[in-house]
């Protein structure tokens, strides 16, 4: 039995070139880049490389990169840096209901520590509407963070319009990118934005590696000590081939990115326009006009979301749930949740993502095979 992976969004297969760009830092060059022979100064010039190269493509200066383990080190770094740094001048943040889980306990524990926390609401299409920001701000306000696409539905947010109001304010804004990079073109030079959240394993790069982008008057409380690395902002080793390999996937995940994009709207097009014509009674959860192209999440009436897992699982397709899995129950998306206020519909809520690999005729074959376990479990 053929296997089909439509998971990208969760996390992507390492890139060949990648690969071949992080093994020499593997093996040969070793050295820890805090060392002052020769083997450290080789790994710490292949470190500041990689960092020109994806400030480069960022749009950003090499030194307003700190790399990070990934994504939810960024995002944490971000929130809790700029919460404890800047405490003396306010103590209220906001984000939205929608966000990545990183954020949102990095929030909650902030509540713990004497922060006060707003959670604004999304739209049906599971989009912030600025104006939701504009009500929440506070003179005490210190930190907004707001994703720029959502990881479950792909519904990418207005940044740049809430990045402007917030930047009025002289207030510091926060967006966690991890699902957008690869998808859209990034330019931070010219975003209204503070602080920006990037993680490797979600453009075909290695898992463990990442960065946050930090303009350069944003002051941060450190989260770890031990060691001057990342400016005295992450103490710790590098993770060298990590950070290599990062280096190497963003390069390539930034080639021919509008070609990359219409092919999987028209994978995500034909996966809708099979299951239509085997008529398959689903619902759109998002709106696919302000989506990432390579996400569709899909409710399914009467199907709960782990049994169809289940037996997609069983036919060879990866697919994935908008659910958390919490102390062994399945807990409903929070995401869907947020969109639409009914448990039902977040509790049959599917997402399938396309990627590297992906043919056409796979994508055919997942969606026919999903046609006929969804009738199976409706009959």
């Amino acid at each position: 039995m053929r296997r089909i992976y439509v998971d990208h969004a969760a996390t992507t297969p390492v890139h060949p070139r990648v690969i071949e760009a992080m093994l020499p830092y593997m093996d040969k060059q070793f050295g820890n880049p805090s060392s002052i022979h020769v083997f450290g100064r080789e790994t710490k010039a292949a470190v500041e490389e990689a960092r020109r190269t994806i400030a480069r493509l960022l749009g950003a200066e090499a030194k307003q990169i700190t790399f990070t383990s990934g994504g939810t080190e960024a995002d944490n770094m971000a929130i809790l840096g700029v919460a404890f740094a800047a405490r003396e001048k306010g103590n209220h943040v906001i984000t939205s209901q929608i966000e990545h889980h990183a954020v949102l306990h990095a929030c909650q524990y902030l509540e713990s520590q004497g922060f006060a926390v707003t959670y604004l609401p999304v739209d049906e299409n599971g989009r912030v509407r600025p104006d939701d920001v504009r009500e929440a701000l506070r003179e005490d306000t210190i930190l907004v963070s707001v994703m720029y696409a959502n990881n479950e539905t792909g519904a990418v947010q207005p940044v740049e319009e809430i990045g402007a109001l917030v930047r009025e304010k002289g207030i510091l804004f926060h967006t966690d990118a991890v699902q957008a990079l690869g998808m859209l073109s990034f330019d931070v030079s010219t975003l209204p934005v503070d602080l920006v959240s990037f993680s490797g394993h979600k453009i075909n790069g290695p898992k463990g590696s990442g960065c946050l982008y930090v303009r350069e008057t944003v002051k941060l409380h450190p989260l770890l000590y031990g060691g001057a690395q990342e400016r005295n902002r992450r103490a710790g080793t590098e993770n060298v081939p990590g950070i290599i390999g990062f280096a190497e996937a963003l390069k390539l995940a930034q080639q021919d990115i509008e070609a990359k994009r219409e092919k999987y709207a028209g994978l995500r097009q034909r996966f809708l326009d099979i299951l239509r014509a085997e008529q398959v009674v689903f619902q759109i959860n998002g709106d696919l006009d302000h989506c990432l192209p390579h996400i569709v999440n899909l409710s399914f009436a009467g199907v709960k979301a782990d049994a169809l897992l289940m037996n997609l699982d069983l036919e060879g397709i990866a697919a994935s749930s908008g659910s958390a899995c919490t102390a062994g129950s399945l807990q409903p998306s929070h995401v869907i949740l947020a969109m639409y206020g009914d448990e039902e519909r977040a509790g049959s809520a599917i997402r399938f993502s396309f990627g590297l690999g992906n043919t056409l005729e796979q994508i055919e074959e997942v969606a026919y095979k999903t046609a006929r376990i969804i009738k199976r479990l409706q009959a």
